[in-house]
């Protein structure tokens, strides 16, 4: 697949195996700095666990996704994935690029991916953190939630978003 600019400054490719440390990166800083307000120091370092990562796990992971990465200046912004069935694992954007329309980039791009998979719907397990700016691409919260990490409780909520059909 090849790149596609989104904006003058915001490009959208898929995810090659040299983005691992740069993706692995993002995803530890925005638990640690984005969504520290939200979550407790023993459930940031639960969430994140830094000391059980290793980049060929990760890189296995992320290219078993359908991952994608956004870019701005020749910089790693954020990253994401879409399953065929229009579910969302992970969605992160590094703190400097928060605010900054990488997210929403990101997720109009998972919206025609999964359109063009066939998928109706998209779901995400999504933290409080993430969740005004789901609510405001128009995902609906279905459930909240208490999954448990290294048996430390976090909150989060199942969300979803109808697609349009594409008939």
């Amino acid at each position: 697949m090849s790149t596609r600019a989104t904006s003058p400054r915001i490009s959208i490719r898929a995810y090659a195996s040299t983005d691992a440390e740069p993706t692995m990166r993002i995803f530890q800083e925005a638990i640690r700095v984005t969504a520290s307000l939200d979550y407790t120091p023993e459930q940031l370092a639960a969430w994140a666990r830094s000391q059980q990562r290793d980049l060929s796990t990760w890189d296995a992971s992320m290219r078993r996704r359908h991952s994608y990465v956004a870019v701005v200046n020749e910089r790693l912004a954020g990253f994401s994935d879409v399953s065929e069935s229009g579910y969302i694992d992970m969605m992160y954007v590094a703190p400097e690029f928060a605010g900054r329309g990488v997210a929403r980039e990101l997720i109009t791009f998972l919206e025609e991916r999964a359109q063009s998979y066939g998928a109706r719907r998209l779901t995400a397990n999504v933290s409080i953190t993430a969740r005004a700016f789901f609510e405001a691409v128009g995902f609906a919260v279905e459930a909240e939630q208490y999954p448990a990490v290294d048996d430390v409780v976090l909150t989060n909520y199942r969300m979803a978003k109808d697609l349009e059909s594409r008939d």
